[in-house]
């Protein structure tokens, strides 16, 4: 497990005594490494967000450019951006209430899915070609326009 990040202290210190205790199982970087950042995600299978909120969130989209498949909680920008594998057009997976269990959950699908390399290699695929340029936006905003405003 690698953990690149900050947050509640609590935490820090959670993960730091995790690297300490399991060398050959867990590194923890405190903070934001850039270069660090793009190894992580160019040489991981999966990347975690269990965002409580976020408003937006990048890391997300980044992962899948990179092919790594996203496991997040789907709340604000996340639950717009990611699309649970349990649907044919899914590019990651998600999980509704903020607690273990249901990460959990989310966390063991995406290992069952994993071990099916075709089909884990069409999600790899389908993530990398998702667009979340303003072109595509621009399409969703023309779309809503013309269905509050419809011609006539």
């Amino acid at each position: 497990m690698i953990i690149l990040g900050s947050g509640e202290p609590q935490y820090e210190q959670f993960f730091n005594e995790m690297r300490w205790r399991y060398p050959d199982k867990v590194a923890f970087t405190c903070g934001y490494v850039p270069d660090l950042a793009k190894r992580i995600y160019a040489g991981a299978d999966m990347f975690l967000m269990p965002s409580k909120s976020e408003p937006c969130g990048l890391a997300q989209m980044i992962s899948l450019r990179y092919g790594t498949i996203p496991i997040v909680r789907s709340t604000g920008g996340l639950a717009d951006s990611i699309i649970d594998c349990g649907n044919e057009n899914g590019t990651g997976y998600t999980f509704q209430s903020y607690n273990a269990h249901d990460m959990l959950g989310a966390i063991n699908r995406a290992k069952d899915h994993y071990w099916n390399k075709k089909e884990w290699n069409k999600l790899i695929v389908r993530a990398m070609k998702a667009d979340f340029s303003w072109s595509q936006s621009a399409k969703l905003y023309i779309g809503l326009y013309r269905e509050l405003c419809p011609e006539d």
